[in-house]
């Protein structure tokens, strides 16, 4: 039984693909940038803050374990959100000239 509330079920099938296609091109981006984000906070704030203070940041003098908790985590979680708006336009861009160029073809409804 077809949902006619479910907007893909309404779509012809080259629309529905690309819907799909956007779809897990979005979900590859966010779980390649949360595992980004817990490498950055877990992993160098917390699992290997021990090994990283050995080191330290250039020109402060903090350990780099350290830097990484209190600091480092939270800019690479904004470079994250700059890095995801950024690719999510340019994926919404692409997605906005498949979608146009189908129903030029009939492709949609």
């Amino acid at each position: 039984m077809i949902n006619k509330n479910y907007p893909s079920e309404r779509l012809k099938p080259e629309a529905a693909a690309s819907l799909k296609s956007y779809w897990r091109k979005n979900l590859l981006l966010m779980g390649v940038l949360l595992l980004v984000w817990a490498f950055a906070g877990l992993g160098c704030g917390i699992i290997f803050a021990d090994t990283l203070n050995q080191y330290n940041l250039p020109g402060t003098g903090y350990p780099l374990g350290f830097w990484f908790a209190h600091q480092g985590a939270i800019i690479i979680f904004v470079l994250i959100i700059l890095i995801y708006a950024l690719a999510m336009n340019r994926l919404d861009r692409v997605h906005h000239e498949e979608l146009t160029a189908l129903s030029r073809k009939g492709g949609a409804k």
